[in-house]
């Protein structure tokens, strides 16, 4: 298929590399930037999306743009019967969820959004176990560290406005929808957000905790961006009264321990995990045959609407949009 890339940094090049392995072409790219252009590939380049979408026929178009970007360059796509697969996540605010939305739903297009740790072999092992079991709840932790030259490295980081929240939103999201995925959305939540140190360098939160559901349906979660070092993520689900602990490549049932070796290699920063290749040529699947690809714009927006919640919320009970 030809493909387009919008955005040329650190996940268009995993994008690229994928695209490249899987055999399709990259017919163009696009960068407000010209200086990150000199080193892109693509027949043309382009500093402007609609010129872009304009002059080239394209398959897919790639959304790896900062965060306030997306909502407005998918539904152009849509719009154009485009299809689409954007980074994480789907959009940053609930106005902008209905608008994609019905963009989604008017277009012949697909899209879907790089959730793409669902693909990986112990998430994906968890998944199938957990099927017809009930009570399902959970405890999930992220622990990472980001000074403040990450912050420095992109003037869209940081800020309500255009990073659209802090760890919750950017860094945590992935295992904010592994939960949910895993046990299902609450109704309502509790939560409470803070930034303990960066305060000086950053608008939003660095740390967060949510309560959400009700006994034995929902989930606690923990996330901050404030730690020592980037810890291991961790899940421990309670399902029909058994304990699970879920690890990136381990899983312990009770008292059985398994590990799971993913087929692929992760491709560049370690936190992107390797569920890239997989989704990306699900998604291409998708594409092909008219098979409806899962994480759809309904889909990807579960996980932004808790955090839209967990940002409302200030410590009280909050109803999640749905």
């Amino acid at each position: 298929m030809r493909s387009a890339i919008v955005g040329y940094g650190n996940i268009a090049r995993l994008h690229e590399q994928v695209l490249t392995q899987q055999g399709h072409t990259i017919a163009a790219v696009c960068d407000i930037d010209p200086n990150k252009l000199k080193n892109a590939p693509g027949e043309r380049h382009y500093t402007d999306l609609a010129e872009m979408l304009d002059h080239e026929e394209i398959d897919v178009l790639h959304i790896c743009t900062p965060h306030y970007l997306h909502a407005d360059m998918i539904i152009e796509a849509l719009e154009r019967g485009i299809n689409v697969l954007g980074e994480k996540p789907l959009c940053i605010s609930e106005e902008d969820i209905v608008r994609v939305i019905e963009a989604a739903e008017r277009s012949k297009a697909q899209i879907g959004v790089c959730f793409q740790n669902r693909y990986n072999t112990a998430n994906q092992a968890v998944k199938a176990y957990l099927q017809g079991k009930n009570s399902l709840c959970a405890a999930a932790s992220v622990t990472w560290y980001r000074d403040a030259n990450y912050y420095r490295s992109g003037d869209w980081r940081g800020k309500w406005a255009t990073e659209g929240g802090g760890v919750l939103i950017n860094q945590a999201l992935h295992t904010l929808d592994l939960v949910q995925w895993l046990v299902g959305m609450p109704e309502t939540l509790q939560g409470q957000i803070s930034c303990m140190t960066l305060s000086d360098e950053i608008e939003v939160e660095d740390t967060a905790v949510i309560l959400a559901g009700e006994h034995n349906h929902g989930f606690t979660f923990y996330a901050t961006n404030g730690g020592p070092t980037d810890c291991p993520v961790e899940i421990t689900l309670k399902a029909d009264g058994e304990w699970i602990k879920l690890m990136p490549k381990d899983v312990i049932y009770g008292t059985r321990h398994e590990h799971y070796e993913d087929v692929a290699h992760a491709l560049g920063k370690a936190c992107y995990g390797s569920g890239h290749g997989a989704l990306i040529a699900d998604f291409y699947d998708c594409v092909a045959t008219g098979r409806h690809f899962e994480i759809d714009a309904r889909e990807a927006a579960k996980a932004v609407r808790l955090v839209l919640a967990t940002y409302r919320s200030q410590g009280k009970p909050e109803i999640i949009t749905k």
